[in-house]
């Protein structure tokens, strides 16, 4: 399905009925990531999982965008939808634009998880890194990303869990170049979330991988301490697409989580 908000169309998939649970994906997959706790909440409340620009089945209208933009595209499309308020689950990117989002509209968020992400910007060094694959990127698709995608699993995984690996690469297929340009480019430019932490006043859950090694529990750790009242699960046997590689104790956590804040 799709939606049209200012000026883009975004692709979605929702079902059931009652308060919504937003879910916003990581870099390079697009919504079908989050199948396993979308079943999960089938019939318990309003799932809505959104592909963002250039993902999926998106639009990309224009060849570079910022995190702030998905943001707006996130609320726009689910105002669109009917929704006024959710509960936000992010992971990677996905929690990155959920930062943007608490960030220009805190009336939005009802409650908050944040899975497998970052609050610290990128350090120059790193920055650079992210801006150079961006061009790689653009010029050669998602073959550039290789190693990148290599990263997103943790090693017990990749030595045990072989469906995992496939699945992933079978979500994550052959984006556009230009869209996995200027996710990586949005990235690189993202503003530093440190100093938002301690005026989220929402329930807030922050997930973890044990096994992460890009956003590893320690920047977990930095999110948590700095957000009052959240709580930290680190998922064992787990690397960055927790949700995936852990589904039934993540997903374990989302509905506890969900249950909670009374949605």
């Amino acid at each position: 399905m799709r939606v049209a908000t200012a000026g883009v169309t975004i692709g979605y998939e929702s079902s059931g009925e009652g308060p919504a649970v937003i879910f916003l994906h990581a870099f390079p997959l697009h919504r079908s990531m989050w199948t396993p706790q979308v079943e999960a909440l089938r019939g318990t409340v309003r799932t809505v999982a959104l592909d963002f620009r250039g993902f999926g089945e998106s639009e990309l209208p224009t060849p570079a965008f910022s995190l702030a933009d998905l943001a707006d595209d996130v609320v726009g499309a689910a105002r669109a939808l009917g929704i006024a308020r959710a509960v936000v689950v992010g992971l990677s990117m996905g929690g990155y634009v959920a930062f943007r989002v608490v960030d220009r509209f805190p009336e939005f968020v009802r409650a908050l998880l944040l899975a497998d992400t970052r609050a610290e910007p990128d350090t120059p060094e790193a920055r650079a890194r992210r801006l150079l694959l961006a061009d790689r990127a653009e010029r050669e698709g998602v073959s550039a990303l290789a190693d990148f995608v290599q990263g997103l699993l943790g090693p017990t995984t990749k030595a045990e869990r072989p469906e995992v690996v496939g699945r992933v690469r079978e979500i994550i297929g052959e984006p556009d170049p230009r869209a996995l340009a200027a996710a990586l480019r949005a990235m690189a430019d993202r503003p530093d979330s440190r100093p938002l932490l301690p005026a989220i006043g929402v329930p807030t859950l922050v997930l973890v991988g044990e096994e992460d090694g890009l956003t590893t529990p320690d920047s977990a750790r930095v999110i948590a301490g700095g957000i009052r009242g959240s709580t930290l699960m680190v998922i064992p046997r787990a690397g960055h697409l927790s949700n995936l590689e852990a589904p039934e104790a993540f997903t374990a956590e989302l509905l506890a989580f969900v249950r909670a804040v009374g949605a």
